[in-house]
């Protein structure tokens, strides 16, 4: 265990075995120990090193928050689970002198920085030096504009932010409670700070009002500076000039109705090879951004720095600017992209025999949506989908059938959960919120870019150059207990750890497919899922269930998939815009950066759904709705709403007149004097009782009774009986809440 803490980025099973002088047969017996440690909770394993649970990483992105007694920056972890390892530590900041910053770190900066051995002082636990300035601490902030009287000044968005005055010569036409950007003007030690408004953004019932709160909070890059607009928009479409033409390939793009960037086209048709009876060639063709987004340009940083493009539902914030993202770099329909294309075959039972990736000038036959191309496959097409049906649309479908024939023998985690969606009206409020149908095509796409995915991870490896794999860790010990004991409570079990595979969980959820716990257990398999990320070294991807695998497909929309573009051009030597020498070693780097703006991004998304909800349930205050009990905790019960899938909590004070004690192992509560139990997954019928839209959060007031696991008392039943009418009545109970609840972040 010491030798692990002392050495965090080099503690592997070769490691050890070589530091302690382990060799021969002996490696059989530290290889059980350390499966054993593992087990209990000692170690857990991070890619192919161990760590003691709560150890940093050796390279992190952390947040500065603070100053020491001298001065001195101190950081936490960007990423940190506070209730499994309690408050973050402190980490010292180190300058790194051989860097030249325009500007040194300073308090709101995100950084990335290496664990080092300097001395952390008398209020840090680590040290560390800084790698990289990620971001800036934001120039402006956000708020609510407030007049009372004669005072004018800003209530923030963010709580631990202080009120402040507002310069009134330029109010920007705001109007009390408009939400605003306003630029700090000054700010002292003492008094308010005091600020202008530089930007009205509108009232705070609109998707733009809430997608900006969500895009200040998350710290998301969303204005382009000037030199790389000027860069996008001067940017000339490529030529013909060392590719290959395959303009005449009837290759189509299928994407949702409302695309705006068409970054992958896929075709099809059967292989003609005698030797490979009913056999496939599958082709996709990705829009070729490395040809215009070129490594240490002003377009190349920013997209690192951006990571990924943002999805709100009324827009997009793009990782690259619309000249590019929406123009040049878009596979439109019938006009000559450039692209990087990978053309595969496969057998008749869907295994890959071979690949080859080729750079090309290709033209769009057709833009179907998932829509028009399911109508189409499904006998009631357009005229559109009607011109590409028996030539185009059919041998992809084919294809499709002899894929699923290698996916379904690969059995990856087969996880069913309807995304649910907001339909906005023209005025940006909310219309309603519905969970689209799950399309074959949708599938079809998704196989295709899988297997384009593969294929290039293939290509890099065999080639010797490195790349960012897409990784994705198997579950921990602990979170498999977990999940042991929750399904334990429906009468399911898991199969031992040792080996455990995707298999194992598609198993459990075929057993519950189509009954009332379907949703609940997908659900909880995925709490209990470790979270993918980019990394240089590979650990294969537990979900897909294969054993290597990137991001090639999406250059226009993740930063990770434009470094593997450019690894394929470097390996392939198809240009001078591949992957330049040394990015060896700062590609750990650029994963820990596309990683961390990937789970900013999803957290801003989510956001954003949580506060329109909760702003769309503001005026039905009162009403009832039925869901299911999706979390519990010792403070109360989260309940998940059946109709919009928005989340709540009922605290614990006002379940009912018992005292309710919280049970961990079967996700429950259960009144001391009644026994009347609320467990995970149970329906339940809740009232609304209120809706703070800022925090994107609901507060529930608990109707339905609980089940009981004796006889209930004549005492019993009296209290069951007044608390029926309580429920009733619907007063009685919620003014014990004690105020808005914080609101639950999933």
């Amino acid at each position: 265990m010491a030798f692990v803490a002392a050495n965090p980025a080099m503690a592997g099973k070769r490691e050890i075995a070589r530091h302690f002088g382990i060799t021969g047969g002996a490696r059989i017996y530290l290889k059980r120990l350390l499966r054993e440690m593992a087990d209990d909770g000692l170690l857990e394993k991070r890619q192919k090193k161990l760590a003691r649970p709560g150890d940093l990483p050796p390279v992190l992105v952390v947040h500065v928050s603070a100053r020491d007694a001298d001065g001195e920056l101190l950081a936490e972890p960007a990423s940190w689970d506070a209730e499994e390892h309690g408050a973050p530590p402190k980490i010292l900041v180190v300058p790194d002198r051989k860097r030249s910053e325009t500007r040194a770190p300073g308090l709101g900066d995100r950084l990335l920085i290496r664990l080092s051995s300097d001395d952390p002082g008398a209020e840090a636990t680590r040290a560390g030096r800084v790698v990289k300035l990620l971001e800036r601490q934001a120039a402006s902030v956000l708020g609510i504009l407030r007049q009372s009287g004669p005072r004018t000044f800003l209530e923030p968005i963010d709580r631990r932010q202080k009120e402040m005055d507002i310069d009134t010569s330029d109010l920007k036409d705001a109007v009390d409670g408009d939400l605003v950007s306003v630029a700090i003007a000054r700010s002292g030690r003492y008094g308010a700070p005091r600020g202008r408004i530089d930007k009205r953004i509108g009232a705070m019932h609109s998707e733009m009002a809430v997608s900006e709160i969500a895009l200040h909070t998350h710290g998301i890059p969303h204005s382009f500076p000037d030199r790389v607009i000027e860069a996008a928009e001067s940017a000339r479409a490529a030529t013909l000039k060392g590719r290959e033409d395959w303009r005449k390939l009837p290759l189509i793009t299928i994407d949702p109705a409302d695309a705006k960037d068409h970054d992958d086209a896929v075709h099809a048709e059967p292989d003609t090879d005698p030797a490979n009876p009913d056999g496939h060639v599958a082709t996709v063709a990705i829009a070729d951004v490395a040809y215009y987004v070129r490594p240490g340009e002003p377009l190349d940083r920013e997209a690192h720095l951006r990571g990924n493009s943002v999805y709100f539902p009324d827009r997009v914030i793009p990782m690259l600017p619309e000249a590019l993202s929406n123009g040049l770099c878009s596979l439109k329909e019938g006009e000559d992209r450039p692209a990087m294309a990978v053309r595969m075959v496969f057998d008749a039972k869907g295994n890959k025999l071979r690949h080859s990736f080729h750079r090309v000038m290709m033209r769009s036959a057709v833009k179907l949506s998932y829509q028009q191309a399911q109508a189409a496959i499904d006998g009631s097409s357009s005229d559109v989908s009607q011109a590409v049906l028996e030539d185009i649309l059919k041998p992809l479908w084919a294809a499709y059938d002899c894929l699923k024939r290698g996916r379904q023998a690969r059995e990856p985690l087969d996880l069913d959960l309807p995304e649910r969606k907001i339909r906005l009206k023209s005025d940006g409020t909310v219309e309603d919120v519905y969970t689209p149908e799950r399309l074959d095509a949708h599938k079809l796409i998704e196989e295709f870019m899988i297997q384009a995915n593969v294929a290039a991870a293939e290509t890099l490896e065999k080639a010797g150059v490195p790349l960012l794999y897409r990784v994705h860790d198997a579950s921990s010990p602990e979170k498999l207990e977990a999940l042991k004991e929750f399904l334990s409570t429906l009468g399911v079990r898991l199969a031992a750890s040792g080996g455990l595979r995707p298999a194992a969980f598609n198993t459990i959820l075929h057993k519950v497919e189509g009954t009332p716990e379907a949703e609940l257990v997908n659900q909880v398999i995925l709490r209990s899922q470790a979270q993918a990320e980019y990394s240089p070294e590979n650990i294969g991807h537990f979900g897909l269930n294969l054993r290597r695998y990137a991001h090639f497909t999406s250059p226009i929309r993740r930063y990770a998939d434009l470094i593997v573009h450019r690894g394929l051009i470097r390996a392939l030597k198809i240009g001078d815009d591949g992957l330049p020498d040394g990015m060896e070693a700062k590609l750990e780097a650029i994963g820990a950066d596309v990683s961390t703006a990937e789970r900013r991004a999803m957290l801003a998304e989510r956001d954003t759904v949580d506060r329109l909800i909760a702003l769309w349930l503001a005026d039905q205050v009162g009403a009832r709705f039925t869901g299911r009990i999706s979390g519990v905790v010792k403070s109360g019960l989260f309940v998940r709403l059946d109709d919009t899938g928005a989340d709540g909590f009922v605290p614990a004070s006002t379940i009912g007149d018992d005292y309710y004690h919280y049970d961990e192992s079967s996700h429950s509560m259960s009144g001391r004097t009644t026994g009347e139990t609320f467990a995970l997954g149970d329906r339940v019928e809740v009232r609304l009782v209120e809706a703070a839209p800022y925090a994107g959060a609901l507060r529930f007031e608990l109707l339905s009774e609980g089940h009981y696991h004796k006889r209930k008392s004549a005492r019993e039943r009296t209290i069951s009986r007044n608390r029926k009418h309580a429920r009733g009545g619907g007063a009685g109970r919620a003014g014990k809440t004690g105020g808005p609840p914080k609101g639950r972040r999933k």
